[in-house]
């Protein structure tokens, strides 16, 4: 019973796997060659990222003028990108962390690409900062560090730079997590290595994992021990990031609900872009049966709360600016006056985006609709680039002096700055699903039995209790005078091989010498041991890909030191030799 799970749950792994399967399935995007799927998406990704590349150098030459910043609106569209990713990198660690800590199982086939979308999210949000302060190369003296120039000390009294020590501090935290829990996947892509060039790489990233139970024991704990760290550190990074705003004076932007708002619209954002990467990447990843749809409709569910959260703070907002009676606030980012004045599209972009379309999420069959959840998600990430957008440019370009009133419009190096950002963000998460697994095997191995098809399948035809497995056979105290008895009649032990190999070729299907097949590719096969496989009649990968346990039970009779513990892997990768 303790792999009971209640029958009215769906599995979380479909396609009938075996342990077997998941080691191929999740290893085989960084062994094989990717896909046309994979290359067109890159393809797209890398030309926007080289867009972007150009406008930034453009800028760093010829200065901040470039882009369609004024007296009145001085932030606009590069400290709106840089919250809006700064929001996004922020449910990946969080749905890790907390489902990790909250211990929720469906969790292993999303972690991996949440966390990894945190790192990359944040690479793009710390780049606005940087290119907003026009030289980049002093990007250092935002630290409380020593320089050249005398004693450099930073303003702690400004919310820029509690964004810098936040950011970084959430980074840092990010990342150990994330590379704390790919150890056991590196340690798996190394063992199965040909290219000593490639093992000797993962052997280095996987800093020695053997597996061992104190292996294990470690892992555990350091897990645990990040997960706590990172989760109040979703809270209080987006919340720092909204005293930028909160700790003003401008209309609109001094508000207490400021903080808790911009957590539940980072959590809301992320989880949208979490939904756009998984459906990407189990189509161009081939991994269906790992992010299945129950994944995609439980993170809608979580997009239905927090998009909750987030439509009742818009009211809020709303009813403050109406309420306050005061005409300073008739023209902040939801208002009236935003509502009907010259960014009244803007407004409405954010009402439609963020509060009408993610209601559709409310019915099963739209949350279980792939290609819906994928058009709600982009819009999703719309509507909250539309908010923070609204928030800056709303509120600044309506002050308390009617001098200061003023419109913002970005330029062409504005928009292609923030386009290659998101070029250079699926640049990294495309070249990261060729190097790394997405997918964490060995947690989604630990459900396999309580939640795999197969299994799943098994008890309700079986029972609860049905042996998921064989159990090892006793091995019984060898009979001396048997062994005697063979010793002296050689010509019985020859007939008995002679009638074993007729069985293992029956099996496994006849080939000949001259259909062979280069079997020292497989793992643990070497000039000597082929040399053996050929004379009992094994000469091609189809032939090995047939074999099951029986079989390589009667290679180990009729081969003398048969490495039969290398075996495990023969099957599968003489299938894709032979597919080769």
């Amino acid at each position: 019973m303790s792999h009971y799970e209640a029958p009215i749950r769906k599995p979380l792994v479909t396609g009938d796997k075996s342990y077997h399967d998941v080691t191929v399935d999740i290893a085989r995007p960084i062994e094989g060659r990717a896909n046309k799927l994979w290359w067109i998406v890159f393809s797209i990704a890398l030309f926007a990222f080289l867009w972007g590349l150009g406008c930034i150098i453009y800028t760093i030459s010829t200065g901040i003028g470039v882009w369609g910043l004024n007296n009145t609106i001085e932030w606009a569209w590069d400290i709106t990108n840089f919250v809006w990713w700064v929001g996004i990198g922020h449910a990946g660690t969080l749905i890790s962390a907390v489902l990790l800590l909250f211990r929720q199982r469906w969790r292993m086939a999303v972690n991996r690409s949440a966390e990894a979308m945190t790192i990359f999210a944040v690479v793009q949000a710390g780049l606005f900062p940087i290119i907003h302060m026009g030289r980049p190369w002093l990007a250092y003296w935002v630290l409380p560090i020593p320089n050249q120039f005398g004693s450099l000390w930073v303003n702690f009294n400004s919310p820029l730079l509690w964004d810098v020590f936040a950011i970084s501090t959430y980074l840092s935290v990010s990342l150990v997590f994330w590379y704390t829990g790919l150890l056991p996947d590196f340690a798996m892509i190394r063992d199965r290595a040909k290219l000593p060039f490639q093992k000797k790489i993962y052997g280095i990233l996987s800093f020695g994992w053997s597996g061992r139970m104190k292996d294990w024991q470690r892992f555990e704990e350091v897990s645990l021990v990040l997960a706590g760290l990172a989760t109040p550190l979703v809270l209080s990074v987006h919340t720092i990031v909204s005293f930028d705003f909160a700790t003003s004076v401008v209309p609109g932007w001094h508000s207490t609900i400021f903080p808790p708002y911009f957590v539940a619209g980072a959590i809301f954002s992320g989880f949208a872009m979490v939904q756009t990467l998984l459906i990407i990447m189990r189509k161009v990843s081939n991994l269906e049966n790992y992010i299945t749809i129950d994944h995609i409709e439980l993170m809608n569910k979580v997009i239905i709360v927090t998009g909750g959260i987030v439509g009742t703070a818009y009211i809020t907002e709303y009813f403050i600016a109406w309420y306050s009676g005061s005409a300073y606030e008739d023209y902040t980012y939801l208002s009236f006056g935003a509502a009907t004045g010259p960014y009244w599209w803007a407004f409405w972009a954010l009402i439609i985006c963020n509060m009408i379309v993610p209601l559709s999420l409310w019915w099963k069959k739209m949350r279980r609709n792939i290609m819906w959840t994928f058009i709600v998600s982009i819009v999703i990430n719309i509507g909250m680039w539309f908010e923070r957008f609204d928030i800056i440019v709303l509120c600044l370009s309506k002050g308390r002096t009617p001098s200061t009133w003023a419109m913002f419009s970005p330029t062409f190096v504005d928009v292609g700055i923030f386009i290659g950002t998101i070029g250079f963000f699926f640049v990294l998460f495309l070249l990261y699903s060729r190097s790394f697994p997405v997918i964490a095997q060995a947690e989604v191995k630990s459900i396999l039995k309580l939640s795999g098809d197969r299994y799943k399948a098994m008890r309700k035809a079986q029972g609860d209790d049905v042996q998921l497995y064989e159990l090892p056979k006793q091995q019984p105290l060898p009979n001396f005078e048997k062994l005697i008895e063979e010793q002296e009649s050689q010509e019985e032990v020859t007939e008995e091989s002679g009638n074993l190999a007729e069985k293992l070729i029956l099996n496994i299907g006849k080939a000949s010498k001259d259909v062979a097949d280069d079997l020292k590719r497989l793992s643990g096969i070497g000039p000597a041991l082929e040399e053996k496989l050929n004379q009992v009649g094994v000469y091609t990968y189809n032939q090995i890909s047939n074999m099951t346990e029986k079989e390589f039970g009667i290679l180990d009779e009729l081969i003398q030191k048969f490495p039969k513990s290398k075996t495990k892997f023969w099957a599968g990768e003489a299938n894709l030799l032979n597919k080769k």
